[in-house]
């Protein structure tokens, strides 16, 4: 993480300059098209009789005081959007590369036609879901707490991946495995249990669709080597 290079421009104007064949790993986080403006605010807590109850039954208020930043998260088509950033992607990794675009349930299948139509179908190694839970719960319908994560190589016959950095769990029955595989634990599949970013944790940076690390460290230390060149061409959006 020594060598890092951020750029504030139009990705696509920026991709059409960088030059073909030079990434081994991109990861997108690109809008998700949820008709709506993804925004953080500031807020500020403070004692109060009357408000929420928190931990230990003490009452307490909240007021905005300031935004973080934020940004309108609506397309009218959100793949004819991608669709040219795409294609300079594929254009851009190295023949051994791969790329992961981080998506939810509302655009991940029109987003796929358009992968298969440039990377080819035959590249397609993974959809991931990733599991979080987080948030209230839908009373009128089964509740969406997954986000898909879409995971092609350039070639399906020639690209990294390092097995024996893929993180391991403890097995759900692990009488079934046997002591000696229980105790190794399973290898992680394609559907991922991870928390969001913590309010507290110090790794929030408080913009509206932050991924945690322990996402994106998973995904670099398996698609790509030691000094090899990675982009995240949204940055969040």
């Amino acid at each position: 993480m020594d060598n890092i290079s951020i750029v504030l421009q139009d990705n696509l104007e920026f991709l059409k300059r960088t030059r073909n064949d030079c990434i081994s790993l991109i990861y997108i986080d690109p809008p998700f098209n949820t008709k709506k403006t993804q925004k953080r605010n500031r807020i500020k807590t403070s004692s109060s009789d009357k408000g929420l109850v928190g931990f230990g039954g003490a009452t307490y208020q909240r007021e905005v005081v300031g935004q973080y930043g934020s940004f309108n998260d609506s397309f009218d088509d959100l793949g004819e959007f991608l669709k040219p950033r795409l294609f300079e992607a594929w254009r851009v990794l190295k023949p051994n590369g791969s790329i992961y675009v981080h998506l939810n349930y509302l655009e991940v299948h029109y987003v796929k036609i358009i992968m298969d139509e440039i990377f080819g179908r035959d590249n397609f190694i993974n959809e991931i879901i990733w599991c979080h839970e987080y948030g209230a719960k839908s009373k009128s319908r089964w509740s969406a707490k997954h986000d898909n994560i879409l995971y092609y190589a350039k070639n399906h016959k020639d690209y990294i991946f390092n097995y024996d950095k893929v993180p391991r769990v403890p097995y759900m029955s692990p009488e079934l495995a046997g002591p000696e595989k229980a105790a190794k634990g399973k290898t992680v599949c394609d559907w991922w249990r991870e928390t969001i970013v913590p309010t507290n944790s110090k790794e929030k940076q408080n913009y509206a669709t932050q991924k945690p690390l322990r996402i994106l460290n998973r995904i670099v230390e398996v698609s790509s080597n030691p000094d090899d060149l990675c982009m995240d061409f949204f940055a969040g959006s």
